[in-house]
């Protein structure tokens, strides 16, 4: 085994110091069984866990850690476990959302402020990817993720069903009268029956996917069913790597290029991918100082198909990408289109032309060609402008209803997704298949944290009829998982005073996705006059977390992180107070 000790590194600073100092650090640490024999200038490596019963896509991260650990032993490392908060999407209220940068704020000090020359990411549901992304960028140590891995898909009576978007599909039923509550119960069993995150293309699994293109996980590494023991395997092997990046100082910064970023966005649009990755890759990239903006995530993606055929958008689950070929096989089919950038380094130290040169499509029914994709190339996300949204809006377009792409409806506006949900089975409520629903006040500062209530479900008296979407118009956002012609992320948001404050019941919306434009058809006078009239709301929060996050969260268009967390810190190691 290669010698790994170095009396420069920066752990050094903590366990290689002399006199007072150095035998409090190498003696508290000891009393966990560790020899001095470890502390002689080994690389030291954090494993960063959001392991959490509270989150339930993470609660198995503990075993995947012990995984980790073998392979930095292996290598010749130190391994030294710590935990991190988590930001489970499934019960965290009012959102996880809310608290994705104070998870990347706790990341970011955690690893500056410990003895630790590179950091191995541990990570599950939505939020907790980004948010460890986003820390360990902003110190640049060396850093390498691992998602935990879907869940196993779900069986129900014959048939696959995907963890979220058979809720939505599961209520519209109870709603209707074609599922009972006894099923619903039993079918909750069904949908979730192994450790991990979403087995759908929800968010987990596009930021897992995104982490992997973005060159910042092991090539196929984002697949691997989470009790499936390669799984354990994969994380083994970063383990290994990361103690060979720190000898060779490969940092985010080197990884986490424009082009990097310019090949997750593709990939997204290839594999299906979440609107929340838009969010999430314009946060990161600020971290870095890499220029991003909306018009990125449009432009890129018109020449781009949907390549995999999964859930919401399509009929397979997770399980059956990573059997198919997983990412790699994907990358390589945009590689040999050229579609991506084949040059950007990556964690292995290999570009992504090296990492995908191996890979096989097995399933072409899961993973299509490029030749012949699961839907043609502009079937990505959209960026739409106009007087509705003069900073930008999206819409997922391989999960709408093309007949909705161009649309023209009477707005019947809920000032809060709490006010539509108390009317919506409310068989006299007025609305019909044209209608246009608009929610407002679920920005990142209106809620707080910009929820997934986007995709609110159809009036119950129009299930009942047979119509199956409408245009639905918000501020927030929309869970992966989810789908509809759904337009999201209207910015600025009603709370700042944007036009979808502005809007009133039976004013005319006219969505032109093809034109990428969203307006009101309202005269400039009027919505003049309405801006005069409208008023702010009051400030809810004055003290806590939570008033800082309203004072400070940048809108959607900027990723809604914090301004002054915006650009990198570094690693200094902190002054010794002993």
């Amino acid at each position: 085994m290669t010698d790994r000790r170095n009396a420069n590194r920066r752990s050094q600073a903590w366990f290689g110091a002399q006199g007072r100092s150095g035998m409090l650090y190498r003696s508290w640490m000891r009393n966990q069984g560790f020899g001095h024999e470890v502390f002689d200038g080994r690389p030291v490596i954090g494993i960063a866990t959001s392991a959490s019963e509270l989150a339930p896509c993470n609660a198995h991260l503990t075993r995947v850690a012990e995984a980790v650990k073998r392979g930095v032993w292996q290598a010749g490392g130190l391994p030294l476990q710590f935990p991190t908060m988590a930001t489970g999407e499934t019960l965290m209220r009012p959102t996880a959302m809310l608290y994705r940068n104070l998870m990347a704020m706790e990341v970011e000090e955690l690893i500056r402020a410990n003895p630790l020359d590179g950091v191995v990411l541990l990570s599950g549901c939505d939020k907790t990817t980004p948010a460890m992304l986003m820390g360990a960028a902003s110190v640049d140590l060396p850093a390498v993720m691992v998602t935990g891995g879907p869940m196993l898909n779900g069986k129900y009576r014959g048939q696959d069903v995907g963890s979220g978007t058979h809720v939505w599909k599961f209520e519209e039923d109870l709603k209707t009268g074609r599922m009972t509550e006894e099923e619903c119960f039993f079918a909750e069993g069904c949908m979730a029956r192994s450790d991990g995150h979403c087995m759908t293309m929800g968010t987990a699994s596009t930021m897992a996917c995104v982490a992997e293109a973005l060159g910042m996980q092991l090539p196929g590494s984002a697949a691997w069913p989470a009790v499936d023991s390669r799984r354990m395997e994969t994380a083994q092997a970063a383990g290994r790597r990361i103690v060979d990046m720190v000898e060779e100082e490969l940092r985010p910064s080197r990884i986490l290029t424009r082009e990097a970023f310019e090949n997750a966005i593709r990939v997204n649009a290839a594999i299906g991918g979440s609107t929340n990755a838009v969010i999430h890759l314009t946060a990161l990239a600020g971290r870095v100082g890499v220029e991003l903006g909306l018009d990125d995530f449009d432009r890129l993606v018109r020449e781009v198909p949907t390549l995999v055929n999964l859930m919401p958008s399509g009929t397979y689950l997770m399980e059956d990408f990573c059997y198919a070929g997983g990412l790699p096989a994907v990358m390589a089919e945009l590689l040999g289109g050229g579609l991506l950038h084949g040059g950007p380094v990556t964690v292995t130290g290999r570009t992504v032309a090296e990492n995908t040169a191996p890979a096989e499509r097995v399933d072409s029914d899961v993973i299509t060609p490029l030749d012949a994709p699961f839907q043609p190339a502009g079937t990505g996300i959209a960026v739409l402008r106009g007087n509705l949204c003069p900073d930008g809006a999206v819409i997922k377009q391989s999960a709408a209803s093309p007949h909705l792409l161009t649309h023209r409806g009477p707005a019947r506006v809920f000032d809060s997704p709490e006010a539509y949900h108390a009317v919506a089975d409310d068989p006299g409520l007025d609305v019909d298949e044209n209608t246009v629903i608009v929610i407002r006040n679920a920005g990142p500062k209106g809620y707080p944290g910009m929820p997934e209530v986007s995709n609110v479900p159809l009036p119950a008296k129009l299930l009942k009829a047979g119509i199956t979407d409408m245009v639905r118009v918000c501020d927030g956002r929309m869970s992966g998982t989810g789908y509809g012609t759904v337009v999201l992320h209207v910015t600025p948001e009603a709370a700042v005073g944007g036009p979808l404050a502005l809007v009133r019941d039976g004013d005319p919306v006219v969505l032109d996705v093809p034109g990428r434009a969203l307006r009101l058809d309202v005269d400039d006078a009027e919505l003049a006059r309405r801006k005069q009239e409208w008023t702010p709301p009051a400030e809810r929060y004055v003290s806590g977390y939570t008033w800082l996050y309203t004072q400070h969260v940048e809108q959607a268009d900027r990723g809604a992180d914090f301004g002054f967390l915006r650009g990198g810190r570094g690693h200094e190691v902190p002054r010794d107070s002993h």
